[in-house]
């Protein structure tokens, strides 16, 4: 009674997954990694990506290959895993990675596009400083010419009054001009320190888990060792307790082979004596 009951409810579970999805073919696997490649320094400079990975799908249904952004996405977070050493080579226990190339040619053009960036960015800031010293400076040597043509027309008379006001002008400018220049600056400057930041971030991520696959690959590699080591150690015994049956059975051939010599003369002489006996006997 309770199983047709857990029967309709896994049915209904099913029907409302909707048809199993195929697995990744080793083909269409190789022909994804390529497409996310070609749109790595989209993917490097985007942080909303929902929009890439509609590309990607679609550029796969034009490859021949029905999956949607989530099955995409899905699936290249799991190649990211396995890349990074969550299942990472183990010949012994057949679980291995198979697009470790791939994947590492990608990462490798994350590093140098996450570089790329890093350099245009110093230079744009580098560019935007120099545009603003270069403007503000023209914009104080513009404003005070006006102030020296203002001048050169005024009377004698009012001479004090100009070169005061000129004061308070080229006092005035040079605040701006210190202002104009601190604010663009402060700007340009935490923009950079913001991406100079994340890369920093992203780098010692990158760094890290570097390092614990390696720790990883080291661990399997010394296991993998004493493994062998322990395999070479029981073959070796086996083949001494070989030696030894083998050596065992021959002292045992040797003790038969003794032991049928001497029947063997035991009977000659026994055969030896009665003939004589016979002849003996006849005569």
């Amino acid at each position: 009674m309770f199983g047709g009951g857990g029967d309709d409810a896994l049915a209904a579970a099913r029907e409302e997954r909707g048809p199993a999805q195929p697995q990744w073919s080793q083909q269409e696997t190789r022909e994804f990694i390529a497409i996310r490649a070609e749109l790595e320094r989209d993917f490097t400079a985007s942080k909303r990506n929902k929009t890439l990975w509609e590309v990607v799908s679609a550029k796969m249904r034009e490859r021949g290959f029905r999956r949607s952004p989530e099955q995409c996405k899905c699936k290249w977070k799991n190649l990211v895993n396995r890349y990074k050493g969550k299942e990472t080579s183990d010949p012994e226990h057949g679980r291995h990675c198979p697009f470790f190339e791939e994947l590492h040619a990608v990462f490798t053009q994350r590093a140098h596009n996450m570089q790329r960036l890093l350099l245009e960015s110093e230079t744009r800031s580098t560019q935007t400083k120099k545009g603003v010293k270069r403007s503000s400076g023209d914009r104080s040597s513009e404003e005070l010419s006006e102030d020296d043509d203002e001048v050169e027309y005024d009377s004698e008379e009012e001479k004090p009054s100009r070169s005061n006001t000129r004061k308070r002008k080229v006092d005035k400018v040079g605040m701006e001009k210190s202002s104009r220049a601190n604010n663009p600056s402060n700007a340009v400057s935490n923009s950079t320190s913001s991406i100079q930041e994340m890369l920093k971030e992203f780098f010692q991520h990158q760094l890290r888990m570097e390092m614990q696959w390696r720790e990883m690959m080291e661990r399997r590699a010394h296991e993998r060792q004493l493994f062998e080591q322990e395999w070479r150690q029981s073959m070796e015994k086996l083949e001494r307790e070989r030696l030894m049956i083998e050596q065992a059975w021959r002292e045992r051939e040797e003790q038969r082979r003794m032991r049928e010599e001497s029947r063997a003369e035991r009977r000659d002489a026994l055969l030896t004596t009665l003939l004589s006996k016979l002849i003996n006997e006849s005569n």
